[in-house]
């Protein structure tokens, strides 16, 4: 039986629909299997050519493999009261965890504060214990728990892990199901269809199975790595990114609907005036990510190309599943709304008359505005947080290391690492001793006692500085950052600086040395694009200066949110970046979706009628989709971490004010009051065109 002519034009369509079926079919597991090659192990994930990258490399030598300390702090049950009594007993509890599972090493003494209301070991677990991490410190917290008359808590790096481990359990459900149901509200009430949000939904589903089952391959060969964080983003922006595509091409197909009676050859005309934006778009955002490669850090070269992974994934289900599921059901997809280009359109055409009314009133409105909430942007402190900022609300670790440092020195049971030359020991540890913030210092002893003999490797020692302040503090790292000019001085010493403080003061710095590389890096790509798709030089300077404009007007704001709102005493060192790759780069996708319109409709009618005829055809759908991106970075503010909730705060902030204000009132603004001029060198062709037409 032969295919007639109209049934034939349904087979391609067919096929690609059954194709993307069997992807999400066979890969859709994997968007909930990441968690398998992902680790939140903060070790792995330092500065490349950071001081304290070399430590833990040469340590080595030590026969001293990385370990996760805990710290295991007994207090009295009653407020006041005191352990001094319970200390053998803490010794037995210590003894007792040797060989216990996840367990390496001698555990240290159990030693009693200076006010005599608190009593403090360390052990050593395995750092690659993984989902095991939880059941060695049950082991640990069942040994210490058998001291009569005292409250356990456990401190250290190997309870913030499981506290970090904790707050990314069933980030694959929980944030998707967020993100999607956000998506699914708002689709119906933009387009009140029944189909249409579940055909752009399915569309973001099915390219995030295919981008998870790519990024797995990849962790699990060892060629990218993958922490929850990445794991959240790549979940938000594939979501995202598929669903701002799918409104362009479902919004150009619903006017073409509109004007031809066959579907097939509506879509070929969607595609054909949509296709170029989207992958500008993509194109802009994942060159955009791919620029972290060059950044120093392992966790900002891993979100590089997840993301652009991410990113292919969702262009192409756009533009292969979409197109075909559109063509099989036709005007069904939007059932029971009528395709119709004006709806909506109302509100769209009053603002375009306003821009065409008092271009430059508009603008300068616009521009004081951003500047204004820009001021403040300087405010933003991205000098890292301590721990207890580390976490949205109370959880054990935090708890327990508050606890800690009203007893104990700040940096107690998590020392600097100092290595140097074993004839140079004395004065190593007497120059550590001397400088402030130093509790302490002592060389490392072969037996793990102190007072016997160091241990020696290849000439090399190792001295465990206790810092006053808390390990994770301001203060601590200016105590690093004193005793490296100090340790460096000695002669002959060759003193390397590292542990846990060394290795975040490494990583503010790298992270800032990276602002400043990667910033106009993007900066650059974005330009070259917009340059390319606009065919024009001054136009895309302006909007790259708008799109930057908005970033700081962003930072600007959520600096005061941070600090008066919700109580943030600062960021992590890499929210500015993150925020700025996804600002600009997913900012810039509105700025080309608009100008892409106004560019075709100046082609035909001029380059005043062009802006405003683009401006209205594309408001409806540029500020649907920069709500909807807005709505799904905002579901990453469902993991209680606090990077986590300030990424979402500042991204959908930052899409909501470029949605509303930038591309709807600044841009359009500047290129109606600037005419033709705006697109020099190519003005002369540009209305040329229009008045041959």
């Amino acid at each position: 039986m032969s295919l007639t002519p109209r049934r034939g034009r349904f087979l391609v369509p067919l096929l690609l629909l059954v194709v993307w079926l069997g992807v999400g079919g066979v890969l859709g597991p994997f968007a909930g299997r990441l968690g398998e090659v992902a680790t939140n192990d903060q070790a792995g994930f330092l500065p490349r050519s950071a001081e304290s990258t070399e430590v833990v490399e040469a340590q080595r030598a030590f026969d001293q493999d990385e370990t996760l300390p805990v710290i295991v702090l007994w207090t009295d049950q009653e407020d006041g009261g005191r352990v001094r009594d319970r200390q053998a007993a803490a010794e037995r509890a210590l003894t007792s965890l040797a060989g216990a599972p996840g367990v390496v090493g001698t555990a240290s003494p159990a030693l009693l504060s200076r006010d005599g209301e608190a009593l403090e070991g360390v052990l050593q677990l395995r750092p690659d214990l993984g989902d095991e991490l939880p059941r060695a410190l049950d082991h640990v917290r069942a040994a210490a728990e058998r001291v009569p008359g005292t409250t356990v808590r456990l401190a250290g790096p190997a309870a913030t892990q499981a506290d970090l481990s904790d707050a990314f359990a069933g980030i694959d459900g929980l944030l998707l199901a967020v993100a999607l149901v956000t998506v699914l509200v708002i689709l119906l009430l933009v387009y009140r269809s029944v189909l249409l949000p579940l055909l752009i939904i399915l569309g973001a589903v099915l390219a995030l199975a295919l981008a998870c089952a790519i990024v797995y391959l990849l962790a699990d060969h060892d060629l990218v790595r993958v922490d929850g964080q990445v794991q959240g983003i790549l979940s938000i922006l594939v979501i995202g990114a598929a669903t701002d595509y799918a409104l362009l091409l479902t919004a150009r197909f619903r006017e073409e609907l509109a004007g031809h009676q066959e579907r097939h050859s509506a879509m070929r005309a969607a595609l054909r005036q949509s296709w170029g934006a989207i992958v500008a778009s993509a194109a802009t955002v994942a060159l955009g990510l791919l620029a972290l490669l060059i950044s120093d850090l392992t966790n900002n070269r891993a979100l590089g190309p997840v993301g652009a992974i991410g990113i292919g994934c969702a262009v192409l289900s756009t533009l292969t599943f979409l197109p075909a599921a559109l063509v099989l059901l036709g005007r069904a997809a939007y059932w029971p709304a009528v395709p119709r280009p004006t709806a909506g359109q109302g509100i769209w055409r009053r603002v375009a008359a306003l821009v065409d009314r008092a271009p430059r009133t508009v603008w300068a409105a616009s521009l004081a505005a951003l500047l204004l909430c820009a001021a403040f942007a300087p405010t933003l402190s991205s000098k890292g947080v301590a721990l207890d900022e580390t976490f949205v609300g109370d959880v054990p670790s935090v708890t327990a290391q508050q606890t800690l440092a009203r007893h104990f020195p700040g940096g107690s049971g998590n020392p600097t690492v100092v290595l140097a030359d074993a004839d140079r020991l004395d004065r190593v540890v007497a120059a550590a001793t001397a400088t402030e913030g130093v509790a302490s210092a002592a060389g490392v002893t072969g037996s793990g006692r102190p007072g016997d003999a160091p241990l020696v490797v290849d000439g090399r020692v190792r001295v465990d500085v206790t810092l006053k302040s808390a390990a994770d503090s301001d203060d601590a790292k200016d105590t690093v950052a004193r005793l490296r000019t100090a340790l460096h001085a000695v002669p002959g010493a060759d003193a390397l600086v590292g542990g846990y403080t060394a290795q975040q003061y490494d990583t503010l710095r790298t992270a800032e040395r990276d602002r400043t590389l990667i910033v106009p890096v993007v900066l650059a790509i974005i330009f070259v694009i917009l340059t390319v798709l606009l065919r024009s030089l001054l136009l895309p300077a302006l909007l790259v200066a708008t799109v930057a404009l908005n970033f700081l007007a962003t930072l600007g704001v959520s600096a005061l949110v941070f600090e008066h709102v919700l109580g943030f005493g600062g960021t992590d060192p890499s929210v500015p970046l993150y925020g700025f790759v996804f600002l600009v780069a997913l900012g810039v996708d509105y700025n080309i979706f608009l100008m892409s319109r106004v560019r075709e409709e100046s082609v035909r009618h001029g380059v005043r009628q062009g802006v405003l005829r683009g401006l209205v055809g594309t408001g409806g759908v540029i500020t649907s989709a920069g709500v909807m991106l807005a709505a799904t970075f905002a579901a990453l503010g469902v993991i209680p971490l606090a990077f986590l909730v300030q990424i979402a705060f500042i991204v959908a902030l930052g899409v909501l004010l470029d949605t509303l204000v930038v591309r709807s009132l600044l841009v359009p603004a500047l290129v109606r009051d600037l005419g033709a001029v705006a697109w020099w060198p190519g003005a002369k062709a540009l209305t040329t065109a229009a008045a041959s037409d």
